[in-house]
C-alpha cells in the first residue's frame, strides 16, 4: 500500500534543511544575543551563501560558528531547494496526491472483485467486468504494466505481489465479493487461494490452472472453481466444428452488444411472499415476458427447464432468460 514513505526524499531534504536552520538560529541567539528574527535572517543568508553584510560585527566565537555553519551546510541548502523544487514541479507531488486519493478510494471499496495478474486472461476479465460495470481491483506487480496502466489513466489497480498477505488485505480482501487469480505459476495461484480463503471464508474464489494436476490442489486450497484456459479453448474450437450454431448461439447470449440477458435470481433476493413457493407462483412469464430456463438446488444440482411445480426453497437459484428490459422489469418485483 502507498504509504507516507513515498515522500521520504521530500521529507529527508526538508528535515536536513530545518535542522541546519534551527542550528544556525539557536547558535546566533546564544552566541551573539540576536533576536529570533535577526538570527533567522543571518542564518538564511549564511547557509545560502548570498553574502549580505553582517547585521552587526561578529565576535570571535560567532565567526568560528559561522565558518562551521558554512562548511557543514555547503551545498546542502542548494541541493535541498533543488530537490524540493523538482518534487513540486516535475509531477512527483501530483503523482503522490493521485496515489493517496486512489488508496482512499480502495479503502472504501466493498463487494468488489479482486483480480490477481494482468496477463492475457486478466486483461480479458477486466474487459468483461468493465462491460458489465462491476467494480473490480487489479493487483499487479510488474512495473512496466503498472506504468502502462498509469499512462492510460487507470485508477482501479494496486501495485504489489498478490502472494503477499498484506497486499491482499490492503486490496480489501475481507470486504470483497470474489477473487480471480490468473497468475502464470500454478504454485502462486494455490498460495493466493489458500491465503484468500483463510482471510475470507465467504469469498467466491476462481483460479486459473495450467496443469491438470493443479485442479485438485486448488480446490483443496479453497477455490470454488478452477479454469484451464487451454483446455477450454480447445474444447471451444472443437465445438465450433461439431456444433457451430449451438456455440454461436451461446456466444450471442453472452455478448455485450445484444439485448439478451441471462440472469440468476437467488432465494434471498425474492420478496417474502415469493419465498418457499413454486415457480408458477412467480408468474415470471406473465409479469415480464422472460423465461426460467434453469434452477440450482441447495445441494448444487442443476435442473434444466424445471417443472412449474418446483419449490423455491432456501439456497435455490433461478436462471432467467429474456431481453434486458424484461429482466429489469422482473427485478422490480412489483
Amino acid at each position: 500500500m502507498f504509504q507516507i514513505t513515498e515522500f521520504k526524499k521530500f521529507y529527508y531534504v526538508s528535515l536536513v534543511l530545518l535542522l541546519i536552520s534551527l542550528t544556525g538560529i539557536t547558535g546566533y541567539m546564544l552566541i551573539e544575543g540576536y533576536t529570533f528574527s535577526e538570527a533567522f535572517y543571518f542564518t538564511i543568508i549564511t547557509i545560502s551563501t548570498v553574502g549580505f553584510q553582517e547585521i552587526r560585527p561578529l565576535s570571535a566565537p560567532g565567526r568560528y560558528f559561522t565558518a562551521i555553519l558554512i562548511v557543514t551546510s555547503f551545498g546542502t541548502f542548494a541541493y535541498a531547494l533543488s530537490a524540493i523544487s523538482s518534487y513540486l514541479l516535475d509531477g512527483e507531488f501530483r503523482k503522490h496526491i493521485r496515489e493517496l486519493k486512489k488508496i482512499k478510494r480502495i479503502k472504501k471499496m466493498e463487494n468488489h472483485i479482486i483480480i490477481c495478474g494482468f496477463g492475457r486472461n486478466g486483461r480479458q476479465i477486466v474487459q468483461e467486468l468493465e462491460n458489465w460495470g462491476h467494480p473490480y481491483l487489479l493487483i499487479e506487480k510488474d512495473e512496466n504494466i503498472v506504468e502502462d496502466l498509469q499512462a492510460k489513466g487507470k485508477t482501479n489497480y494496486y501495485e504489489g505481489d498478490a502472494t503477499n498477505d498484506q497486499v491482499l488485505i490492503n486490496a480489501g480482501i475481507k470486504k470483497a465479493k470474489a477473487l480471480i487469480t490468473t497468475l502464470p505459476e500454478d504454485a502462486d495461484n494455490v498460495f493466493v487461494v489458500l491465503t484468500a480463503r483463510e482471510m475470507n471464508s465467504e469469498l467466491l474464489i476462481i483460479s486459473r490452472a495450467s496443469q491438470n494436476t493443479s485442479d485438485k490442489k486448488l480446490r483443496m486450497a479453497g477455490a470454488d472453481n478452477v479454469v484451464m484456459p487451454d483446455k477450454v479453448g480447445g474444447s471451444h474450437m472443437a465445438s465450433l466444428v461439431v456444433k457451430p450454431d449451438v456455440v454461436e448461439f451461446f456466444n450471442h447470449l453472452s455478448g455485450q452488444d445484444n439485448n439478451i440477458s441471462l440472469e440468476e435470481i437467488s432465494y434471498d433476493s425474492l420478496p417474502a411472499e415469493f419465498k418457499d413457493k413454486s415457480i408458477k407462483d412467480l408468474h415470471v412469464r406473465k409479469r415480464s415476458g422472460a423465461n426460467i430456463v434453469g434452477l440450482k438446488t441447495l445441494e448444487g444440482e442443476y435442473v434444466l427447464n424445471p417443472s412449474p411445480d418446483s419449490i423455491i426453497c432456501e439456497g435455490t437459484k433461478l436462471f432467467v432468460l429474456g431481453m434486458k428490459n424484461q429482466i429489469e422489469d422482473l427485478k422490480k418485483w412489483d
